[in-house]
């Protein structure tokens, strides 16, 4: 997990719970073929994808 994708996503999540399960759902998506929402390198794994994506606000929740 690359921290700097983590703090952008806390920047727009400050919550922990919430970005867990946010950040959990969407690897579930990635995992079942989804694509990503964002630039990515063959290298990330899909939490690291999830929290680019939420860290550049690609990837929007409602409460």
């Amino acid at each position: 997990m690359n921290s700097k994708y983590l703090t952008a996503a806390q920047q727009q999540v400050p919550n922990p719970e919430l970005l867990i399960n946010l950040v959990s759902r969407r690897v579930r998506q990635l995992a079942q073929g989804h694509r990503p929402l964002t630039q990515t390198d063959p290298r990330m794994d899909f939490a690291d994808i999830a929290l680019k994506e939420i860290g550049e606000g690609k990837f929007s929740y409602e409460i």
